[in-house]
């Protein structure tokens, strides 16, 4: 059977065919979806002979047989009379057990369902015959209706809560959510529903990275009546089990799903989403009452065997023997009650024959349960105080319980007089002894008491900067409040990142399910106590964002109520959230970078890059039989086995030495490279450094060809960087260490950014680690000199030589005599020849094109852009050394990207062994680099595209040097000469159109990415002025002074939208004719009528201007309507250029 095609297909199992096949008629009667080949492939047939037609496409099909399930992918050609091979790539995978005598396939110890990904734990030979339990293909199934059927009774006269708004998702999420609609509608869970009260939905995580849909049920909770079946109280549970020697767990699929929601009640399920409104046929996850009803028929279909041989909290089983040979009868005996009820366990999480094992978040062994132990542990493991306010916090805590701890004032005697005033402070053998004793006293009875279910639980919480605090109390028969346990935990790195209320929050949060053992399903209310006010009223919240959604679902069977009480009288959870040890844990150094840089960044953070890899991992046919190996290659011969000994397979992805292995997939081959290209981090560099920086992270032998490619085609380089100098240079001697012999140099004369004109270029020659300081030009030597020790000494010291051009300010009288004091010998470069020092010169170069990709138009914000580049230069391989510069100093390099995987990260004994060795690497590959020679020039044929240099045309923009290099591309018309040629130039651009051939490059047109390039250059005018053409009004706004149409720009982002006067839009005829095509009722402005005006913009003021044909009483010449029929926006203009002709009408 095939999933998706009611009737058995017949199929062909042939062990000689390499490959499986499926028909393409039968593909086309059958409307299955078909994926082209990139490579059409050939096929041999039997005799030898090359078979004429060539697959073209491919598909994967989830195959059953004999309730085995597989996802099998299939080539597509003509197979005649037969639909379907089944090949030796089957037959290896699938590994079947067949009979030659009767011709039948069979499986034994295999699980039902094989896909691609973890192993599945085996199941014993013991309940083989129970196999069906854990089938996931049977679990699909929708259950009947019977008496345990989830009723949802509303509050008498409740008003039915208001629809509610789709909550937005990232694409990813809306992908997912369409697919679980389609997967839960096929199965029958859900169907369509015109419910008025549908809810609304959002994912959360797992553990595992994967996403799971749950739907806010708040407002269906507040109007349901509670149903008061009691809960198991989990220390009963596991005192249950206390004598037993062996245990095996078992965990039902999708626990809620079993249970059918009653007739009639669907409606008040429903949940909307982007794709329409749905309601559940089964329970779901999130309903008030879904705990109660799911523990209702588990303690039903198990009651014989509840505290006998099985405990049951929800969908956990945990089934435990006191003699080991009576254990499997008892497994059976559970197995054999899920088969009649139609329930089933998933294999993944199941556990067989153990002698420990984690059951409601306890691990539990025939020596004892580790939950004595979690209760004292925030005590036992208080670190001894080192100052005085430490030892005032213990005391403080403490003193809460000093009436059960008998002689309590003498054992802390020495600790108190470390407080008095005008005392030392000094930890003594004798401090220690009563800090020890005073702990063991306080975690142990009378101070500490055990559980009372029949009495109500007081949690008290608090939360610092560093840690959350937590004690858990009940009145004991004295009537006082002793503790049952305490709790202090430090943050991980995400929530040390929380606000202050989101952190007292989590305090609730992680208290109420490091305890829930104790308070899940405890019928008495359990107080909360917390000294942020605002949180009284949050399980009463109209709105909630996503995490604290996920937390009120998580915390919806806890009975409890949060109370406000004042930091003053919260001392005990405030001293265990301060408890000084977690200090040492340090906080994560973060950069946070302005918003307004990540304007121009094309990489899309919120694509999940590794997600995608894991998800077409299993698409890439080329890669099937090479995962399969790797993942069983152990179990290969040893001479198979070495083939695959640089190949790994972790965390769901597949390795090569270290590095992930791409799929054949072009979105995420593109979403890669521009991740590593076009992003400002990554710098839009050259084709060797793009692919060393995919390099480090990612593996695919083909790579280099596309990323070549890629940067060849990327139109910002191609505009922003200058054409290659061939000159021969006269280099300095090789340097030995890193940060002995630097460069300097300054990029001068630049517009004004932050009240800085020029730019501090420091480098050391080793490892090309570079600085780069804003400075002014004016800088006089001893400025110079103040911005040395500020930005460089204080990190490197004194370098031993230094380098520089000739300019006043390193010729000054100061610098020299500085430099003698301090035993440096200045070299200076050759006389109007930097070439001398080209370090600076080519990261000059390099830093002026990096500005000119990112900063914006009017140049001013260059500046905050060069911590950026700073960090983009030092990250990239220098072509002379070999390394990066983070390399070459730190021996590693540093995280640039999100990505939170472990890529080749040596440890630092390894570090530093290898930095010598980096060194010499260094210093071979300078001297090896020396010794290439430089390209030749291109050479072009008419018809060529190609960028005019722009170092003869004056523009408008403040600098030059931040200008675009070139201009263009334009066609070549004429070949003149070798070294001459004519363009096609637009008719406004006043210049002569012959240029010769160092004035020009190639221009690459990308033809394979079919990326969003960048912005397209302005349109020269006579009045220099950008135009820009109107695409189309997005929407529209009225104002106090009139009408506002919200305009996208052709070529632009939805970010580049603006709001322009409707009066001045409606002189556009096309574009008024299609707002009104589109939006029929959109709202007009007075003057709109039908006409052949034009709009455009100077300096920020609307004016009119018309054609041709109403400019001039006479008809221009046909060379001088170059731009008119284009609709247009005009703003400054960065070409001091006049057009041709005397009658030019713009």
């Amino acid at each position: 059977m095939v999933k998706g095609i009611m009737d058995p297909i017949p199929t062909l199992v042939d062990s000689g065919s390499s490959k499986n096949f499926l028909d393409i008629n039968f593909a086309k009667n059958n409307n299955i979806p078909l994926t082209p080949l990139v490579n059409p492939q050939t096929v041999i047939a039997i005799d030898g002979k090359e078979l004429p037609n060539k697959i073209k496409s491919k598909t994967t099909l989830e195959v059953e047989i004999k309730g085995w399930t597989f996802d099998v992918t299939f080539f597509v050609m003509d197979l005649g009379d037969t639909d379907m091979i089944l090949g030796l790539d089957w037959l290896q995978e699938a590994d079947p057990d067949i009979n030659w005598k009767t011709l039948e396939i069979s499986w034994k110890g295999r699980p039902l369902t094989a896909k691609t990904g973890k192993d599945l734990p085996a199941i014993p030979e013991e309940f083989m015959e129970f196999i069906d339990v854990f089938s996931e293909e049977l679990f699909k199934k929708l259950p009947e209706h019977r008496s345990f059927d989830c009723n949802i009774d509303f509050v008498e006269g409740s008003d039915l809560p208001k629809p509610a708004k789709v909550y937005p998702l990232s694409p990813i999420e809306s992908r997912t959510i369409k697919e679980f609609i389609d997967q839960e509608l096929a199965d029958g869970k859900i169907w369509p529903s015109k419910s008025p009260i549908a809810s609304p939905c959002f994912f959360v995580k797992k553990k595992d990275g994967s996403l799971r849909l749950v739907t806010d049920y708040r407002k269906i909770n507040n109007i349901t009546i509670p149903d008061q079946f009691p809960m198991p109280l989990q220390v009963e549970l596991v005192d249950q089990v206390k004598n037993a020697k062996i245990y095996s767990k078992l965990d039902l699929r999708w626990g809620f799903n079993n249970i059918r929601i009653k007739e009639g009640n669907e409606w008040k399920t429903a949940f909307r989403t982007a794709y329409g409104i749905y309601e559940y046929l089964v329970m779901p996850f999130g309903l008030k009452n879904a705990p109660a009803v799911l523990q209702r028929m588990m303690n039903n279909i198990f009651r014989h065997l509840l505290g006998v041989t099985v405990v049951v909290y929800m969908d956990d089983i945990l089934i435990f023997s006191e003699k080991e040979e009576d254990h499997a009868e008892h497994v059976k005996e559970v197995l054999k009650i899920l088969r009649e009820n139609n329930l089933y366990a998933k294999l993944s999480k199941c556990e067989f024959f153990v002698k420990k094992v984690i059951f409601l978040g306890l691990v539990i062994t025939p020596e004892g349960i580790s939950m004595e132990k979690e209760k004292i542990k925030a005590i036992m493991e208080w670190g001894a105080p080192r100052k005085i306010k430490e030892v005032q916090a213990f005391l403080g805590f403490v003193n809460f319980y000093r009436r059960f701890i008998a002689e309590f004032s003498k054992i802390a005697r020495p600790l108190h007089d470390l407080t008095k005033k005008d005392t030392k402070f000094e930890w003594t053998q004798e401090c220690q002894q009563a800090f020890e004793e005073i702990k063991k006293r306080v975690s142990q009875d009378p101070v500490l008491i055990h559980p009372n279910p029949n009495k109500p639980f007081i949690l008290e919480t608090d939360a610092s900067g560093i840690a959350i605090g937590a004690i858990l109390s009940q009145r004991g028969e004295d009537g006082y409040l002793h503790p049952v346990a305490y709790l202090s935990k430090s943050y991980n790195d995400a929530q040390r990142n929380y606000d202050t209320a989101n952190k007292e929050l989590l305090a609730i949060v992680e208290s109420l399910k490091h305890w829930r053992i104790y308070l899940e399903g405890t019928i008495l209310l359990v107080t909360v106590f917390t000294d942020h006010r605002n949180l009284e009223r949050w399980k009463n919240a109209e709105t909630f964002n996503r995490r604290h959604a996920r937390w009120h679902m998580e915390l919806d069977s806890f009975n409890f109520e949060i109370h406000y009480r004042p930091g003053k009288m919260s001392n005990k959870p405030d001293a265990l959230s301060r408890r000084h040890d977690h200090e040492d844990i340090p906080n994560p150094q973060q950069i946070m970078i302005n918003a307004e840089r990540f304007k121009g960044f094309k990489a899309n953070i919120e694509i999940d890059i590794i997600s995608m890899i894991r998800e077409s991992l299993s698409d890439d046919e080329s890669l099937t039989t090479l995962i399969a190996s790797t993942k069983k290659k152990e179990d290969l011969p040893p001479s198979i086995r070495k083939q695959y000994d640089k190949y790994e397979w972790k965390e769901d992805l597949l390795w090569y030495e270290g590095r992930i292995v791409i799929p054949e997939n072009k979105e995420i081959r593109l979403a890669i490279l521009e991740m590593h290209h076009d992003n400002p981090i990554a710098g839009h560099q050259g084709q060797a450094r793009t692919l060393e920086l995919i390099s480090r992270r990612y593996y695919l032998p083909a790579m280099k060809q596309q990323v070549n490619r890629f940067v060849e085609t990327c139109e910002i380089c191609q505009r922003s960087k200058g054409h290659k100098q061939y000159a021969p240079q006269k280099p300095l001697p090789i340097p030995q260490k890193p940060w002995e012999d630097i460069a300097y140099d300054f990029i001068v004369k630049l517009p004004e950014s932050q009240g800085m004109d020029s730019i501090l270029v420091v480098i050391d020659r080793f490892s090309r680690q570079a600085h780069f300081i804003p400075c002014l030009e004016s800088t006089n030597a001893e400025g110079v000199a103040d911005l040395f020790i500020k930005e460089i000494w204080k990190l490197h010291g004194l370098p031993k030589t230094t380098v520089s051009d000739r300019g006043p300010t390193f010729n000054s009288q100061f610098l020299k005599a500085l430099y003698a004091k301090l035993g440096i010998s200045p070299k200076f470069s050759t006389a109007f020849h930097p070439e001398t020092d080209g370090i600076t010169e080519r990261t000059n170069q390099w830093l002026e094109g990096f500005l000119r990709s990112f900063c914006n138009y009017r140049q001013d914000n260059w500046v905050r852009w060069l911590p950026i580049a700073e960090f983009c230069h030092n990250n990239q391989v220098n072509s002379a050394t070999g390394k990066t510069a983070f390399e070459t100093i730190y021996g590693l390099h540093p995280r640039w990207d999100l990505v939170d995987l472990e890529v080749n990260a040596p440890n630092a004994a390894d570090t530093a062994d290898s930095m010598q060795e980096i060194w010499d690497e260094v210093i071979a590959s300078m001297e090896f680099h020396r010794s290439k020679e430089d390209t030749p020039k291109h050479e072009y044929k008419v018809g060529d595209k190609v960028w005019l240099v722009g170092q003869n045309i004056t523009t408008r923009r403040p600098s030059k040097k931040l200008d675009n290099k070139k201009l263009g591309p334009f066609v070549i018309s004429e070949k003149i000469s070798s070294h001459v040629y004519r363009l096609e130039l637009p008719k406004t651009m006043r210049t002569h159109n012959v240029f010769h051939i160092n004035l020009l490059t190639p221009f690459t047109e990308d033809k394979d990415f079919h990326r969003r390039q960048a912005r397209p250059p302005p349109i020269v005018t006579e009045e220099g002025e950008e135009e820009y053409e109107v695409d189309h009004v997005v929407a529209w706004e009225q104002r106090k002074n009139g009408l506002y149409y919200q305009v996208r720009w052709k070529g632009y982002d939805p970010i580049e939208d603006t709001m322009e006067r409707a009066e001045k839009i409606a002189e556009l005829p096309q574009i008024m004719e299609d707002l009104l095509k589109r939006h029929p009722k959109a709202p007009l402005p007075k003057n709109y009528k039908p006409n052949e005006k034009r709009y455009k913009r100077v300096g920020g003021k609307a004016s009119n201007f018309t054609t041709s044909s109403s400019s001039s009483t006479s008809k221009p010449p046909p060379t001088t309507k170059t731009l008119l029929h284009l609709l247009v926006y005009h703003g400054p203009h960065p070409y001091q250029q006049v057009c041709q002709g005397h009658q030019c009408p713009l």
